[in-house]
């Protein structure tokens, strides 16, 4: 029962320049059994980083955070604290790792526990505010980036979508590219270029990611 019950702890490194801040988070870290304090960025499963205004500079220590951990940033789990206000670039913090954003001193110990295993299980939460920016932000690179080039957020364009769809459902090259008014020849060269920008092994691969990715 006890390795179980270690198994499923979620260890936690606490980072706030405020030593007051920073007690109050790890007292609260005390009132739950599955989670566990760590020391460093390095050794933990999820990272909270209490900030009075969440800036560029709050953005710099995500990165410089993630860099001593020797990890890439986008692999990192940060819970960002946010004392004041929110000033940073939403999407430039999701590419750091920030996976959920609390407002200090509107959330129980049991509402951080639960955001902390979210986290550590790969969910997320922000608020509604930040929620918009976000889906603001991908609107506009969709709009103005992607759709010029025929690409998704996927970095799967719609024809890719077509011969992907077919390939997932049996057909062979030659039968896809009668059923989209290409040559063979075309369809290979959308396959073969698919799976060279996206790092894919073979066909199989390339299938089963689109249906990972909820393409097909």
């Amino acid at each position: 029962m006890q390795q179980q019950v270690l198994a499923d702890t979620v260890r936690v490194a606490v980072h706030s320049s405020d030593e007051l801040t920073r007690a109050g988070l790890v007292s609260y870290l005390r009132h739950d059994r599955r989670l566990s304090l760590t020391e460093t960025a390095r050794e933990a499963d999820v990272t909270v980083v209490a900030a009075e205004v969440a800036n560029a500079s709050t953005l710099g220590l995500l990165h410089r955070l993630a860099e001593d951990s020797g990890a890439e940033p986008d692999t990192m789990n940060f819970v960002v604290v946010v004392g004041r206000r929110w000033e940073a670039d939403v999407s430039a913090a999701v590419d750091r790792g920030m996976r959920a954003v609390l407002s200090r001193g509107s959330f129980t110990a049991a509402e951080f526990a639960q955001t902390l295993i979210a986290v550590a299980h790969g969910g997320g939460s922000l608020p509604v505010p930040l929620q918009g920016a976000l889906m603001e932000q991908i609107r506009v690179i969709q709009r103005e980036v992607l759709a010029p080039r025929g690409l998704s957020a996927s970095g799967v364009n719609a024809r890719e979508v077509d011969v992907l769809r077919l390939l997932a459902e049996g057909w062979e090259l030659a039968d896809i590219a009668d059923k989209l008014g290409f040559s063979e020849r075309t369809i290979k060269y959308v396959l073969y270029g698919l799976m060279k920008r996206l790092d894919l092994r073979n066909r199989a691969h390339a299938v089963s990611y689109a249906i990972r990715a909820g393409l097909i």
